[in-house]
C-alpha cells in the first residue's frame, strides 16, 4: 500500500503550495481508517520541505515517480521515501530515503542498536542504516513487481537535522556493514545525496516503476524460497513424529483452498512440539510462496529461534528476519491482506492498552488480516491478566470474523525427555488442575530435585552449562524488582538468609538471553524465557508463592509479587493472582529438556515438593 505516489514535478509542486501534509494525511485516512498523530503531520510537513530542496536541485527528471509512505510487505512498516527512475544505462532503479528528525544519537554495545530520543524519551533503537537496508532487502524479496522487472534497490538515511559530529557515533565501525549498504547523508550532504539521486534514477520513467512496485504481488522471490529450503535441509530441528505429524498435515491440507476462511487451533502443553510444526509450517508456506508471516508476541522466542534456524548460516539471518514479526503489528491491515499468519505463544496475544499496541484485539487483527490463521495455544501459560490468548476467544472473535474453526490436540510429550509425568506432576502439584495421570516420572529419564541451598543449585546449573555447549540456565518467579540497571551489573535477585545473589537478565540483550555465553550469570524472568527450553534449568520460587500447611493450598502474597503489570486490577483477587503465579512456575519448570533443579525460599512450599516427591515416586 502506498500512501502518496506521484511525478517528481508533482510532489515539488504539492510542496510548494504547502498542502502536502494535508494531501499525505487525508490519503492515510482513506486508506488506513485512522488519523495520525499530530507530530507525525508535523514530521511530514518538516521533512518534505527538505526533499523538495533536494530533489529539485538534483537535476533528476520531472517524471521520476515519487512514493511516500510505503508500506512494506508482510509488515506494518512504512517507508517514509522513495524516488524512482533509470540510471544513465536504463536501468530500472529505487532510491529508498529513511528520514529521520534526530539531532544527535549515540553509538551502543549492542549489534544494530543507537541511542537518541524518540518518542518522547531516550530510547535504544535500530540504527537507521540497517533499518533502510532491511526495508530495502524485504521488498526485494517480497514484491513481485519488483523482483519480476529487474527493478534495484538503493536504500539510504537522510538525517536533516542531524550535524555530524567528530567523531560521529552513527558512523562507529561497529555499524559499518550498515552504513556501506546505506550510506547516511547528514545536514550538511544534501549535495552528496542529490549527485546519489542523479546517479541512480536521474534518467526518469520512473512512473512505470512506481506502477510496478505498487501493483506487484506479495508472494516471496525463489530467491527467498531456495533460502530458507537451504536452512531447513538437514536440521534437526525440525523433525515431527506422530501427533506432530498428523497436525501438520492437516494444516498442509486447508493450504490447497484459501477460498473460505478459516482458524486452526493447535491445543498443546509444554513440550507438546508446538514450535517445531508452526516452524515447519512456515517452510511449507514460503515454498508454496504465499504471502504469509511467522507471528510471536514475544521478541526473545523469536530471536532465539530465528538464530537457531539459520544455525551457523549467519549470512542468510537478514532474509528471514522480515518472515517473523510481533503480535501487535496487524492492527489496520486490510482484510485477507495475508493468506496465512501462523501463531506461536498464542496464549501471549494481548488486548487494549498493551505496551505500543494501538488496537482493540490482537486475535482480532490477525484473524482479520488473513485467509488462514493457525494458532499454537496453551491456555495454562497465560501468566499476567493482559494475556488474552484463550482457546474460548480465538473461537468467539473467529465467529465474528466469519472464520471456520478446526481444532485439534496435542499430548505427546517431547520437551522433558518423554517424561508427560513430569509436566503432569507439576501441574497437579502446584494445583492448577487434576491430572489423571500424576503419579511421578522416570528418574533415569528425568531428573528433578529440591535443593537447600541457592548456591548449590546454581553451581550444578553452571556444571550443566558447560556440558552442554551453553545451554543451562538460571530462572525465576518475578519475586524481586528489576532494577533500571541495563547490563546485569546488579544483583536484583537477592537471598539474604542464604547469602545468595544474582542479576536478572540484562534489559539490553534480553533477547539474546537463551544463547549469550555470559546469561548463565543471570537470571531469567518469565517475560524472557517463555517459549524458550535449555538442557537443564534452575528455578528460584521466591516468596511470591507459599505453601499453607494448615489448608494444604498454594496462595500468593500480593506485595511479594513484583510484576506490576502481572498484577494490575488483582488487588483483593486472591484466587486469580495465585492461578496466574502458578502458572507463571509451570511454565519455568517445564523448560528443561533433561532435568529442572528448584529452590523454594518458603519453607513450608519446600517441605510440600518433597513430600509429593516421595508420595508420587513410590
Amino acid at each position: 500500500m502506498i500512501i502518496y505516489s506521484n511525478t517528481n514535478l508533482a510532489f515539488r509542486q504539492d510542496v510548494e503550495s504547502n498542502h502536502i501534509s494535508d494531501i499525505i494525511e487525508a490519503n492515510f485516512i482513506e486508506k488506513i481508517g485512522y488519523r495520525e498523530s499530530p507530530a507525525e503531520k508535523t514530521a511530514w510537513r518538516n521533512s518534505m520541505q527538505y526533499m523538495e530542496r533536494v530533489l529539485r536541485n538534483s537535476e533528476i527528471a520531472e517524471e521520476c515517480g515519487v512514493l511516500i509512505e510505503y508500506t512494506i510487505p508482510n509488515t506494518s512498516k512504512r517507508v517514509d521515501f522513495i524516488v524512482t527512475g533509470q540510471n544513465e544505462n536504463q536501468e530500472k532503479n529505487y532510491v529508498l530515503i529513511e528520514l529521520k528528525q534526530w539531532e544527535s544519537a549515540d553509538s551502543t554495545d549492542i549489534p544494530e542498536l543507537v541511542h537518541t530520543f524518540v518518542g518522547g524519551g531516550f530510547r535504544d533503537v535500530q540504527h537507521p542504516s540497517y533499518q533502510a537496508e532491511n526495508y530495502s532487502r524485504m521488498m526485494g524479496l517480497m514484491n513481485e513487481g519488483i523482483y519480476s522487472n529487474g527493478i534495484s534497490g538503493y536504500p539510504c538515511v537522510y538525517l536533516h537535522n542531524y550535524s555530524r559530529k567528530n567523531p560521529e557515533p552513527l558512523l562507529d565501525p561497529r555499524y559499518s556493514e550498515g552504513t556501506k549498504l546505506a550510506p547516511i547523508y547528514f545536514i550538511d550532504d544534501y549535495r552528496a545525496l542529490q549527485d546519489y539521486l542523479k546517479k541512480m534514477v536521474g534518467s526518469g520513467k520512473g512512473m512505470d516503476i512506481l506502477y510496478d512496485m505498487e501493483h506487484g504481488r506479495i508472494r516471496p522471490s525463489k530467491a527467498l524460497v531456495d533460502c530458507v529450503d537451504s536452512l531447513y535441509a538437514g536440521n534437526d530441528e525440525f523433525i515431527l513424529l506422530d501427533e506432530q505429524v498428523v497436525a501438520y498435515n492437516i494444516i498442509c491440507k486447508e493450504l490447497e483452498n484459501l477460498r473460505q476462511k478459516k482458524t486452526i487451533i493447535v491445543k498443546g502443553g509444554p513440550g507438546t512440539g508446538k514450535s517445531v510444526i508452526s516452524f515447519k509450517v512456515l517452510h511449507q508456506l514460503i515454498d508454496r510462496r504465499l504471502n504469509a508471516k511467522f507471528v510471536a508476541p514475544n521478541e526473545a522466542f523469536r530471536e532465539v529461534m530465528v538464530k537457531k534456524l539459520v544455525a551457523s548460516k549467519v549470512d542468510k539471518a537478514q532474509n528471514i528476519k522480515p518472515l517473523f514479526g510481533g503480535s501487535g503489528t496487524f492492527f489496520g491491515v486490510p482484510a485477507n491482506a495475508y493468506d496465512v499468519l501462523v501463531v506461536d505463544e498464542a496464549h501471549r496475544l494481548k488486548g487494549k492498552g498493551a505496551f505500543m499496541y494501538r488496537g482493540e484485539n490482537q486475535i482480532q487483527d490477525i484473524i482479520h488480516a488473513s485467509r488462514l490463521n493457525v494458532f499454537f495455544v496453551d491456555d495454562t501459560q497465560k501468566v499476567v491478566p493482559a494475556d488474552i490468548g484463550s482457546v474460548a476467544e480465538i473461537k468467539r472473535v473467529a465467529e465474528l470474523e466469519g472464520s471456520e474453526v478446526i481444532e485439534m490436540e496435542l499430548k505427546a510429550q517431547f520437551r522433558c525427555s518423554g517424561a508427560e509425568g513430569f509436566i503432569n506432576w507439576v501441574t497437579h502439584t502446584l494445583q492448577i488442575e487434576d491430572t489423571a495421570n500424576y503419579e511421578g516420572w522416570d528418574n533415569e529419564e528425568y531428573e528433578f530435585r529440591i535443593f537447600d541451598d541457592p548456591n548449590e543449585m546454581r553451581e550444578l546449573i553452571r556444571k550443566k552449562n558447560s556440558e552442554t555447549d551453553n545451554n543451562a540456565r538460571m530462572v525465576a518467579g518475578f519475586a524481586w524488582d528489576w532494577s533500571d540497571d541495563v547490563n546485569a551489573t546488579v544483583n536484583d535477585v537477592t537471598i539474604p538468609e542464604k547469602d545468595f545473589s544474582m542479576p536478572w537478565n540484562a534489559r539490553k540483550q534480553r533477547a539474546l538471553f537463551a544463547i549469550k555465553d555470559d546469561s548463565v550469570n543471570q537470571v531469567g524472568r518469565i517475560h524472557t524465557v517463555q517459549g524458550l527450553e535449555f538442557d537443564y534449568v534452575g528455578v528460584i520460587i521466591g516468596n511470591d508463592l507459599k505453601y499453607d500447611p494448615e489448608n494444604h493450598s498454594l496462595y500468593v502474597e500480593f506485595e511479594e509479587y513484583k510484576d506490576s503489570s502481572g498484577k494490575k486490577g488483582l488487588k483483593g483477587q486472591q484466587a486469580r493472582l495465585t492461578q496466574y503465579v502458578k502458572q507463571i512456575y509451570k511454565v519455568l519448570m517445564s523448560r528443561g529438556r533433561y532435568g529442572c533443579y528448584v529452590y523454594c525460599r518458603d519453607e513450608n512450599l519446600g517441605q510440600y515438593l518433597k513430600s509429593r516427591i516421595a508420595h508420587d515416586q513410590k
